[in-house]
């Protein structure tokens, strides 16, 4: 019985993976590429779609109740999704998307040795083995992609992305730390208004056109709102590295979607290293549920 709710959590952090990918794309067709701008107008419609969502599972009063009574790792996490939020849309005008998802290839690491440190978690060989595959084919995809960088304004681009890791990798070990029975999902809107504040000043007036706007309601909805909701159930039933290791699958998913939906051709070496990450994470999966059938635990 325990295989099945460990299954739904490592599917629910495959879906939201697979809605956040999805960003690098169609911000390359957005007519406006002003960074703040679009990160204003994404996280605000973010912020409202949890808010509904919210609203219809909660009634204000379930909402401001648990608003009011939060835990400290709620406002802990919201600040990490707000400056995950900031920094991934930022990055994007910056540099490529491949660049950009490049940068959160630490995450697993720094995921694991957070939950070691402040959760305690001995993890098992085979995901010590998982990260260093994923590492070793993301540190081949830099290798590959590094010549690729055009000036200061991409390296810049990949020095902002590099937020994104260490902000999801904290973020992970608070909604872990609170665990399952502690309301969080508020966290993802609290974030986006974080996010909406933190550029409303320099970004002011925030204006795009209508084309742009409809693709940014969608982006905040489908994928922020959407997937960071599925993230936050995840991340409160799975061990950081495990819920880092799988948030990789957006950087093997958003580097394919740029290839087919913006012409952004990954090299061979990209594709190379992008099969080594998915074998070592469908590896320590399977492993993972042989063991669980088995009736061992999989994180100490």
């Amino acid at each position: 019985m325990v295989a099945k709710p460990h299954l739904r959590a490592v599917l629910a952090m495959v879906g939201a993976t697979l809605m956040w990918s999805v960003a690098g794309v169609i911000t390359r067709h957005l007519h406006h590429q002003n960074g703040l701008d679009l990160v204003f107008w994404r996280s605000s419609f973010a912020a409202l779609g949890v808010l509904a969502w919210l609203l219809w599972r909660q009634g204000p009063r379930g909402l401001a109740r648990d608003v009011r009574h939060a835990s400290p790792l709620l406002w802990l996490s919201a600040g990490f999704w707000g400056v995950m939020f900031t920094a991934f849309m930022v990055a994007l005008t910056l540099t490529t998307v491949a660049q950009t998802l490049i940068a959160e290839s630490l995450s697993p690491l720094i995921a694991a040795l957070l939950g070691w440190l402040v959760l305690r978690h001995a993890l098992p060989a085979r995901t010590w083995l998982a990260i260093a595959l994923a590492l070793t084919g993301m540190g081949w995809i830099v290798w590959q992609n590094l010549h690729h960088l055009n000036g200061s304004t991409q390296l810049l681009g990949m020095l902002v992305a590099l937020a994104v890791p260490f902000s999801a990798a904290a973020n992970w070990v608070s909604l872990r730390r609170a665990g399952a029975a502690v309301p969080m999902q508020a966290t993802v809107m609290l974030g986006a208004l974080f996010s909406v504040l933190a550029v409303a000043f320099p970004a002011w007036p925030v204006s795009v056109d209508l084309h742009d706007l409809l693709w940014l309601a969608f982006l905040g909805v489908f994928q922020l709102a959407a997937p960071g909701l599925l993230a936050v159930w995840a991340a409160q039933r799975l061990a950081p590295a495990e819920v880092g290791l799988l948030g990789l699958l957006e950087i093997v998913f958003g580097i394919l979607w740029a290839w087919i939906g913006a012409g952004e051709q990954p090299s061979f070496g990209t594709l190379m290293g992008g099969g080594l990450i998915m074998f070592a994470l469908v590896g320590n999966e399977l492993l993972g549920w042989r063991q669980i059938k088995r009736g061992e635990q999989i994180y100490a």
